[in-house]
């Protein structure tokens, strides 16, 4: 069985575009964008990407090294397992539908 990892990472809009190049140079292409409204730092935006096991690391290392700023409210990453994938389109499943 294959392993996958979903991150979540609440950041600075404006660190967006940034953070979307650098995980894609690792490969990185399905991203999942929601504007949210955190009640003490305003809008950011929280980006959920399903990855392999296997890049877990260098992926947030990259969101980490992108979105910080150095001052108050620069954002979260979570990670959780991910049990399954299924893209509808074509019903690849596991890593193949990420």
């Amino acid at each position: 069985m294959h392993i996958m990892k979903m991150i979540t990472a609440v950041v600075r809009p404006f660190k967006l575009d940034e953070l979307r190049q650098a995980i894609a140079q690792l490969g990185v292409q399905g991203v999942t964008v929601t504007e949210v409204y955190e009640a003490q730092f305003g809008p950011r935006a929280k980006v959920e990407i399903a990855v392999d096991d296997a890049i877990v690391e260098p992926v947030l290392e990259a969101i980490a090294n992108v979105s910080r700023t150095g001052r108050t409210g620069d954002g979260r990453i979570f990670v959780g397992e991910l049990e399954q994938a299924i893209r509808i389109r074509t019903g690849e499943t596991g890593i193949a539908a990420t």
